[in-house]
C-alpha cells in the first residue's frame, strides 16, 4: 500500500500532482491542501544545493591549492552545502537550533523570527487582554458592576479569556518537547494584522459609544519543527491545545458551583464557557486549525474530544441564561 507523500496516510488511492511530482490521498489532492507551490519551492532549493555542490566538488578535483601535508584537501576545509528550510516542513532538514539567530534559518511568516520566546508570549499576551477587555466591555452592564462594587469583574475575565488563549498554545509547546521537538511561541505576520485591526475597530465602535464588536484575536501560535507526517506525536501535539482548554473550561464551571457570590460566580460561568468555546472552534477539521490533524489521525480521539466539548459548551450556556428564578448562580443573590 502506498504512502501520501504530504501526511504519510497508507491508501490505495493515490493522486498524482503534475506541479510538484508527488502523489497525494485524497484529502491533499489538491494543490493548495499539500502546499504545492512551496513543495516545488523546497524542490527548487534542493536541485540548487545539489548543483551547487557538484560544482564545487569539480572545481576541488581540478585544483591544487590548499593541501594538506599529505596532499589532499582536508574535509573541513571543503564549503559545506547550504540549508534552507521552511518552518513547517521536514523534519530531516531541521537544525539543532533552529530559533537560533545564529542558524541561518528564515521562518516565513513570522514576525521576529529570532527574538526572545517571552517578548512574543509578552506582547501576544498584552493584545488579547485589551481585545478581550473590548469584547467584554457593556457599558450597562458595567454602571451595574460598579453600583454593586463588583467593577474589577470584566478585568478577571479578560485576563482568563488570555490565559484560555495562551494555555492551549503552552499545551501544544509542552506535549512537542515531550517528543523532542522544537517548538516556541511565535507571532504571526497574518495574525498580527488581524488582531490589531480588530483591536482598532472594536476601539473606534467603544468611543462612538456603540456596544463593542466582537474581534477575532489570533496574534501568534507555538510553532512547531518536525510535524510533517499524521502520526501519534502530530496528533497528541495538536490535541493538547482543545485538551487544556476542556479541563480548564471543566474546573471553572465546578468553581462557579461553589463561589457563593452573585456576580462573581456568574462571570466564572462565562469564562468557563470562553474555554469550551474556544476550544471547540480549534476542532473544527478544516485549514490550520487543530481538529484537521487530529480527525486525520484517530476519528475516535476527535469525536470523543469534540462531542464532550459541544455537551459542555451547550449545557454551560443554558446554566447562564437560565431565568432568575432557576438560575443557580442568582440564589446567592
Amino acid at each position: 500500500m502506498s504512502r501520501c507523500y504530504h501526511c504519510g496516510r497508507e491508501t490505495d488511492e493515490l493522486y498524482f500532482c503534475e506541479d510538484c511530482q508527488h502523489y497525494y490521498c485524497r484529502f491533499h489532492k489538491e494543490p493548495i491542501d499539500h502546499e504545492c507551490k512551496l513543495k516545488q519551492e523546497e524542490i527548487a532549493v534542493e536541485q540548487n544545493q545539489q548543483s551547487q555542490y557538484n560544482r564545487e566538488v569539480s572545481s576541488y578535483s581540478q585544483s591544487n591549492y590548499n593541501l594538506s601535508p599529505s596532499g589532499t584537501q582536508s574535509t573541513s576545509q571543503m564549503q559545506e552545502k547550504p540549508q534552507e528550510f521552511i518552518w513547517y516542513r521536514r523534519e530531516r532538514n531541521i537544525p539543532e537550533n533552529a530559533f537560533d539567530p545564529d542558524s541561518g534559518i528564515e521562518f516565513k511568516g513570522i514576525l521576529f523570527a529570532h527574538k526572545s520566546e517571552i517578548l512574543h508570549f509578552l506582547i501576544g499576551g498584552i493584545l488579547i487582554y485589551l481585545i478581550g477587555l473590548l469584547g467584554f466591555y457593556n457599558p450597562q452592564t458595567q454602571e451595574i458592576l460598579n453600583t454593586l462594587g463588583y467593577g474589577w469583574i470584566i478585568f478577571m475575565v479578560a485576563g482568563i479569556y488570555t490565559t484560555a488563549f495562551l494555555f492551549h498554545e503552552l499545551g501544544h509547546r509542552q506535549v512537542a518537547i515531550h517528543y523532542g521537538l522544537q517548538s516556541k511561541f511565535r507571532l504571526l505576520k497574518f495574525g498580527m494584522i488581524i488582531t490589531v485591526f480588530g483591536f482598532l475597530m472594536g476601539l473606534i465602535s467603544l468611543v462612538s459609544g456603540s456596544a463593542a464588536l466582537p474581534a477575532l484575536a489570533l496574534p501568534g501560535a507555538v510553532v512547531v519543527l518536525g510535524l510533517d507526517t499524521i502520526d501519534k506525536r502530530t496528533g497528541l501535539t495538536k490535541a493538547a491545545g482543545p485538551f487544556i482548554n476542556l479541563v480548564y473550561g471543566i474546573i471553572l464551571l465546578t468553581a462557579s458551583f461553589f463561589i457563593p457570590v452573585f456576580p462573581v460566580n456568574y462571570f466564572i460561568g462565562i469564562s468557563a464557557s470562553i474555554n469550551f468555546m474556544l476550544g471547540a472552534f480549534n476542532l473544527i477539521p478544516l485549514g490550520i486549525l487543530d481538529g484537521k490533524a487530529i480527525f486525520q489521525w484517530r476519528k475516535s480521539v476527535y469525536f470523543i474530544l469534540m462531542s464532550i466539548m459541544i455537551v459542555l459548551l451547550i449545557t454551560n450556556y443554558i446554566i447562564i441564561y437560565l431565568p432568575p428564578e432557576t438560575n443557580p448562580y442568582y440564589i446567592y443573590y
